[in-house]
């Protein structure tokens, strides 16, 4: 039997050689089966074992990697079995299919479990319909978390741009530019529960005159009276925490930044001062134009880190003295009192907040040729 599809009278020879054969058919359809039928029979494996735990995760380690490549490997070979044309557009939905995938079962399906969730009662038995969703607005914890949360985003977001926008134009012209911003961008390599813990140390605070806290030592040393920086000094508490966040993210700004003002024509700035432009005029009129979409793209980043904000405020207050945000809501409804409804509600409207800066990114990224 001929498996290939026969060509029209008059095609020439190559092509007859670009249609699409059986065989090939039948074995793309082959391995994507095969692929589900072993993955899946892995997964419930796995999921029925009876093993020692750090047995299961060795396994379930190499299971990933060995099933990653073998995935890949076997969808490419399929797609090779057909012609050129065919093979070309394929291809790429080879290559990001089962990333998609994996991300929609990872992140889409719990979302849309959450979304089920947020209108059923703190057992998930009784449907309650909006109930939750008008229960944050009369919540006086929860006014007090978004209050708290838009100060993090303009002040630390505000705070994390212009400094470092500030500190990329003067590095750039500092004979010590690589040594300032490995010091500057060394933060970012810690987490934020690390830096949380480095922080508690900053504004420790014990009643007394003996002080080991740095910003109390610091106080008393020039004759001031010690303080409770996160804790009885409301609301200015939240400040001393963004502060935190300033010290951690300024590094990053700092490096996109500089990259794109090295990325400003030489020529044009030579051109502006021969035209007897000053260097404050130069920066407003040439370089802040010229980087705007990189200073959009920081800031709606900064945006988002600033949303979800929890660590810090988990390891210095843990969410006490009015210094509450909307994640740590979410973890003590939904961890500590069992409130399912009501704390899936808190973590959809964190993601509505988040939804439209994640949107405005990705249009960023659309303009300057991301995708």
């Amino acid at each position: 039997m001929d498996a290939q599809i026969k060509a029209k009278p008059g095609v020439t020879s190559t092509q007859a050689r670009q249609t699409i054969s059986v065989r090939a058919i039948l074995l793309s359809l082959g391995v994507l089966l095969a692929n589900i039928v072993v993955n899946g029979l892995i997964f419930l494996f796995f999921r029925d074992s009876t093993l020692n735990p750090l047995v299961t995760a060795v396994l379930a380690v190499l299971w990933g990697v060995l099933g990653v490549y073998l995935i890949y490997y076997t969808l490419t070979w399929a797609a090779e079995q057909y012609p050129d044309h065919i093979r070309r557009r394929v291809l790429p939905f080879v290559f990001v299919g089962p990333a998609v995938l994996i991300l929609g079962w990872l992140l889409i399906l719990p979302a849309l479990r959450t979304l089920y969730l947020s209108f059923f009662n703190a057992s998930s038995e009784k449907f309650v319909g909006f109930g939750n969703y008008a229960a944050i607005f009369s919540d006086r914890l929860m006014a007090t978390a978004l209050r708290n949360n838009l100060l993090w985003v303009f002040v630390g977001t505000l705070a994390c741009v212009c400094l470092g926008l500030l500190i990329a134009i003067l590095a750039d012209r500092s004979s010590y530019e690589k040594i300032a911003k490995s010091i500057i961008f060394m933060p970012m390599a810690i987490s934020f529960v690390a830096a949380g813990v480095i922080w508690k140390f900053v504004y420790y605070y014990q009643p007394g005159d003996e002080q080991i806290g740095l910003l109390n030592a610091m106080v008393t040393f020039f004759g001031g009276e010690p303080q409770a920086w996160t804790s009885m000094l409301q609301p200015w508490n939240n400040f001393f925490l963004i502060i935190i966040l300033i010290w951690m993210q300024t590094g990053f700004a700092m490096v996109i930044f500089s990259a794109a003002i090295k990325g400003v024509p030489d020529d044009i700035l030579e051109a502006a001062r021969v035209d007897g432009a000053g260097e404050i005029k130069i920066f407003f009129g040439i370089i802040i134009p010229f980087i705007s979409t990189t200073i959009l793209t920081v800031t709606t980043t900064i945006i988002v880190f600033t949303l979800k904000i929890f660590d810090v405020v988990m390891v210095m207050t843990g969410g006490q003295y009015d210094t509450e945000v909307v994640a740590t809501q979410f973890y003590r409804q939904f961890f500590m009192y069992r409130n399912f409804g009501y704390g899936s509600t808190l973590a959809i409207v964190l993601l509505i907040a988040v939804l439209p800066v994640i949107l405005i990114n990705l249009r960023q990224f659309r303009k300057q040729g991301g995708f």
